[in-house]
């Protein structure tokens, strides 16, 4: 540890340099070397300070060039991304209009078709009440024939006697001698 605390110690016997001035004195200042020092500073670090300024120039303007033609490819694309986009719209109202249009006409087809089916089940109905109706008349016409019938037998049963119907005979019996008569 010793050799390491050993330069700090040693600098503490070094004299200081006095600080920080300005000198005016042009002798001891050496104004002439600083001139020529500058001077060929300036000449030879023109050369190379404008170089480095033209390569950045070109740099900046390729920079430049290239983000236009980047910009002039994003706005073609995007005519092209919006005149697509204006078909697809036009083909999408297309579609829906057709849509619409068929969803109507199946609509119309649809109630067509019921409409249809219900005259055809309505005739069979029709026909069916029809001849329910018909069957109806007919058992009444039965049953009234055949009511009259047995009144009509009950009378004649009732009224008609032996002396009646021996007459009824005889008129009958003269009645088909004289169409055999006239029939010879």
């Amino acid at each position: 540890m010793k050799n390491v605390i050993d330069p700090f110690i040693s600098l503490s016997y070094w004299p200081s340099a006095g600080g920080f001035g300005s000198n005016t004195n042009i002798l001891e200042t050496n104004i002439i070397n600083s001139s020529v020092v500058l001077s060929v500073l300036i000449y030879f670090g023109k050369g190379v300070l404008s170089n480095l300024l033209d390569n950045r120039k070109q740099k900046i303007l390729e920079t430049i060039r290239n983000s236009e033609e980047l910009c002039k490819g994003a706005i073609d694309q995007l005519e092209k991304a919006r005149a697509c986009l204006r078909n697809v719209e036009m083909i999408a109202d297309e579609i829906q209009v057709n849509g619409n249009s068929q969803i109507e006409r199946e609509k119309e087809d649809l109630l067509n078709t019921a409409s249809e089916n219900l005259e055809q089940l309505e005739d069979p109905k029709n026909e069916t009440i029809y001849s329910e109706q018909q069957r109806a008349f007919d058992q009444i016409r039965q049953q009234v024939s055949r009511q009259a019938l047995r009144r009509a037998i009950g009378t004649l049963n009732s009224r008609l006697n032996t002396e009646l119907h021996l007459r009824t005979i005889d008129h009958n019996i003269g009645l088909l001698r004289t169409m055999m008569n006239t029939n010879d």
